[in-house]
């Protein structure tokens, strides 16, 4: 997937998710910025004062791929050329390929899809591999998620508490992540870097996602006692690429019914002067 965005002063980027097993589930996209120059054919990597390679800027992470794999395409992974011209001459928009709002003229709030620059590619979806969506709940899984909706099944407006972590205004589904997820609308997000530090502010919430990282491998989590909303995040340069792992979840904003025993690796790489291509991958035996 792919995410585009305003340079604003600083350089662009692109991003990308990765493939699905019945444990792990990977997924790639591409994080893109709207470049005001053409790029040069020589592009060289920036770096840091440090010698990290530079991924700040306002980037976006618009596609318009689902992030499952429609099932009429079984294993089909990427579209021709010629298919996807003539999709995107019917009006393609993906996940986003929705009827009209009865109450909604998206383009007067800014939020429609084709106002959004993106990354284009021919993936047919955001999670690679041969299956293309997200694996099975397992047993024990489905028995939890059933067991949480039966307990809150008449106490929906008991209190605060009880209403989603959205509708709260405390997490945004899975936009701010991980894994990051592009949302309909307001996909832009800012990278800062700084000695042993990533902060990303996405633009929804306003949130801001700080990632300590290390030279070598990445530092030591928190205490397995220590849970918190987005998880843990500790990160390191693979030569590269930013990895990213992220444990110590609460299990109350799941991904995709996923336990609080979830494990997310990110890797960002930066592509070209206007892309960083983001993959991630999802573990959780649970």
């Amino acid at each position: 997937m792919a995410i585009s965005g305003n340079k604003r002063n600083r350089k662009s980027r692109t991003s990308h998710l990765g493939a699905a097993s019945v444990v792990f589930l990977c997924g790639s996209l591409a994080f893109a910025q709207s470049p005001k120059t053409n790029p040069s054919s020589a592009w060289t990597m920036p770096r840091t004062a440090d010698g990290h390679p530079d991924l700040q800027g306002i980037w976006s992470n618009a596609t318009n791929k689902p992030i499952e794999r429609p099932k009429d395409l079984g294993a089909k992974e990427f579209y021709t050329e010629k298919e996807m011209a003539e999709l995107q001459a019917k009006g393609y928009l993906g996940e986003r390929n929705a009827p009209p709002e009865a109450h909604y003229d998206f383009a007067q709030f800014g939020m429609d899809a084709m106002q959004a620059n993106f990354a284009s590619n021919l993936r047919t979806s955001i999670i690679i591999g041969p299956d293309g969506r997200i694996p099975p709940m397992t047993p024990e899984a489905t028995k939890r998620n059933a067991d949480l909706a039966a307990k809150a099944k008449g106490h929906e407006f008991d209190g605060p508490e009880n209403r989603s972590l959205m509708e709260r205004c405390i997490l945004y589904g899975q936009l701010e992540g991980p894994p990051m997820l592009p949302p309909m609308y307001n996909n832009n997000m800012e990278f800062v870097q700084a000695p042993g530090m990533v902060a990303i502010m996405n633009e929804m919430y306003h949130d801001v996602r700080l990632i300590p990282v290390a030279d070598g491998s990445s530092g030591a989590h928190l205490s397995p006692a220590v849970r918190q909303w987005r998880g843990d995040s500790r990160g390191h340069w693979d030569g590269d690429t930013l990895v990213v792992e992220t444990t110590n979840f609460t299990g109350k904003a799941p991904f995709h019914g996923s336990s609080e025993n979830m494990r997310v690796t990110e890797r960002f790489t930066r592509t070209g002067p206007q892309t960083i291509l983001y993959q991630f991958t999802v573990e959780d035996p649970a």
